[in-house]
């Protein structure tokens, strides 16, 4: 059932912060496409196929919205701020076609300005891509294309409910780079029930067989609500098995080293340079705006933004959010002002997932004295001033970050 509750005004504080954010401080778009062909089963990200949303919502509505939450956006922050980073992700941002997504780059350039050099991304199916679509995003001004891959075996695919074949992702990377994209992004999946060393294996070599500079990849997560964890509940697979998660993630940091890739955030991997440190060029510079926690407005159903101390979400189903638009409204569903505490925790969760690690001047005494004592443990190492993951602690990641914070 469609939400149609009003969206909530900004507060006259969370206004007035995004009104006087710097402007020189860094800021970046996220897009979201809320549209799938299938739904895979573990997915729980705020998608819809053309079943769900029936009439009530079309590619046409969503993008007369997208123009108006963009230009709402541009009013809003300081005059002349340019766009460092774009991302349009979903959903699959693919079945746009390239010439649809062609239009949504075209919608941000009438609302801002691009930053020279500015990175501008987009997701894709490998199911819904070709030479042409490649070569459309190309000539539009895309610089980083991200394939879902998830794995190389077929019967993992089918546990996951992907609907691409495995070689088709490798394809489609093949296209993206004959189309002339330097940065190329596979997702890969791990710890799927079913999935043997051997699959994975597999799949990290078919990875490597093709130009990518850049690879994601993440545990798989039972997500609340979806048809992957009814499954689990109901005992037709089982749960991912922590110890397996943590060994296939070994697997992976150590075949993507070999092969010249290094880690720069503790799931993701860059071509690295000479000295071993990821290459600038191929490090994900809008994910790197996340976890710096610079600004970022995110456009579309349910998208999250943050600017200047504040976050707020947008109101979830296509159709609601267009109609909130349409009246002239943002369509925010919920909004928050970050307290001093909140920020601090963020960036110590978000800071040491990098390879750059904690500055240690973010911490205050007893949070360093927890630090000290992870690093006697082993969980951390100090280069220069910043406090760093080490191989062992990147496995246990989350429980560095509770315990350096918890007094």
């Amino acid at each position: 059932m469609t939400d149609r509750r009003a969206p909530e005004a900004l507060s006259g504080q969370a206004r007035t912060a995004l009104e006087t954010a710097d402007a020189a401080r860094p800021l970046s778009l996220y897009l979201h496409v809320p549209f799938c062909a299938t739904r895979c089963g573990y997915c729980d990200f705020n998608t819809y196929t053309a079943g769900e949303l029936g009439s009530s919502s079309s590619p046409q509505s969503w993008m007369e919205g997208v123009r108006a939450e963009l230009d709402q956006a541009a009013a809003l922050l300081a005059r002349g701020r340019e766009v460092s980073t774009v991302f349009v992700g979903g959903g699959t941002p693919s079945l746009l076609g390239g010439q649809g997504l062609a239009r949504l780059l075209d919608a941000v350039r009438d609302s801002f300005d691009l930053a020279p050099g500015a990175e501008v991304t987009t997701e894709s199916n490998p199911e819904s891509t070709s030479p042409e679509f490649f070569g459309a995003l190309r000539d539009a001004g895309f610089t980083r294309i991200s394939l879902g891959m998830q794995s190389a075996a077929p019967h993992v695919l089918a546990v996951l409910e992907r609907t691409h074949t495995p070689g088709r992702a490798l394809d489609a990377a093949r296209e993206a780079s004959a189309a002339g994209f330097e940065h190329v992004n596979l997702d890969m999946i791990y710890g799927t029930p079913g999935e043997r060393d051997t699959d994975l294996r597999e799949t990290l070599d078919a990875v490597l067989s093709v130009p990518v500079d850049h690879v994601s990849a993440y545990a798989l997560i039972v997500e609340d609500g979806t048809r992957f964890a009814r499954k689990v509940r109901r005992g037709e697979v089982p749960m991912p098995d922590d110890d397996v998660l943590a060994a296939r993630y070994e697997m992976i940091d150590a075949r993507l080293s070999e092969a010249g890739m290094t880690w720069y955030e503790v799931s993701n991997w860059a071509r690295a340079q000479a000295d071993s440190l990821p290459a600038p060029q191929s490090v994900c510079r809008h994910n790197e705006a996340y976890w710096r926690s610079d600004d970022w407005w995110g456009v579309g159903p349910g998208a999250h933004s943050h600017v200047n101390g504040v976050r707020w979400w947008n109101q979830k189903h296509p159709a609601t959010y267009s109609a909130s638009l349409a009246d002239g409204a943002l369509p925010i569903g919920g909004q928050e002002i970050l307290s001093e505490a909140d920020i601090h925790t963020e960036s110590v969760m978000l800071r040491l997932r990098m390879r750059d690690g904690l500055p240690a001047n973010l911490l205050d005494s007893g949070e360093r004295q927890r630090a000290d004592a992870a690093v006697a443990r082993g969980l951390l190492t100090v280069a220069g001033e910043a406090y760093v993951l080490t191989d062992a602690g990147r496995l246990l990641a989350d429980g560095v970050v509770r315990d350096m914070l918890v007094d």
